[in-house]
């Protein structure tokens, strides 16, 4: 006769789980000693009762068991932190690739190229993009020549400016010179050489005659040598 399969749950009679607990706990230190002996394995077991009571099997020095066991977690953190870190360079590498023929295609349909496989939408959108740059475009010119213009004007404002200051260093230096006195120096001259009086005299008797029209009177010309103090021929 079969032997009933029995339900794996928590036993709620006190009395029935410390039995079963003690049966099942000789049973696996049991096991584990086979295990070792038989496999040539290191074992190292340790139990837990409901009453915080421990219970241990170790097949060779339980510190060492424990510590080799410590080594070989450290290392197998570190193997899983580098496979992490690789999966996760190897899914940003793909993502950057992904990224980057996004870009390019995206570049290539502003440049008005690949355009064929495009929906009516994406066409709209494209178009809208490109009405947007060539807007900004266009600011950003109309901003440069803006300002080249108002750099052009503050300079020829300087220019002026030097200018007008250089034309009143001008008259400055003009009223602060000497003024030429040819008045002065004239009259000086005819003071100090009397035989360029008589010819200045004779100068204006010639000047004299040829001013009239026709030819002047005797009379006229006997006068005006006579003023003169000239002897009259």
């Amino acid at each position: 006769m079969a032997r009933e399969k029995i339900k794996i749950r928590k036993i709620d009679n006190i009395t029935a789980r410390q039995v079963t607990f003690s049966k099942r706990r000789r049973g696996l230190l049991k096991k584990a000693e086979e295990l070792a002996v038989l496999c040539d394995a290191d074992v190292a077991l340790v139990i837990f009762s409901a009453t915080g009571k421990p219970f241990e099997y170790a097949s060779s020095s339980m510190p060492e068991l424990l510590e080799k066991y410590k080594l070989h977690s450290m290392n197998n953190v570190d193997k899983v932190d580098d496979s992490l870190n690789l999966q996760l360079q190897e899914s940003d590498q793909t993502r950057m690739g992904k990224e980057l023929l996004d870009k390019n295609r995206e570049l290539s349909q502003l440049r008005g190229e690949d355009l064929h496989g495009l929906t009516l939408e994406e066409l709209q959108r494209l178009e809208t993009l490109l009405e947007g740059g060539l807007n900004r475009v266009i600011r950003t010119k109309d901003e440069r020549i803006a300002h080249e213009i108002s750099t052009l004007q503050q300079k020829g404002f300087r220019l002026m400016e030097e200018n007008k200051h250089l034309k009143q260093q001008m008259l400055t230096l003009t009223s602060n010179g000497k003024r030429p006195r040819t008045r002065g120096v004239e009259l000086d001259n005819v003071a100090t050489n009397p035989d360029d009086q008589g010819q200045s005299s004779d100068s204006v008797t010639t000047n004299v005659c040829s001013c009239s029209s026709g030819p002047p009177p005797e009379d006229d010309c006997s006068d005006t040598a006579l003023k003169l103090a000239l002897p009259y021929v």
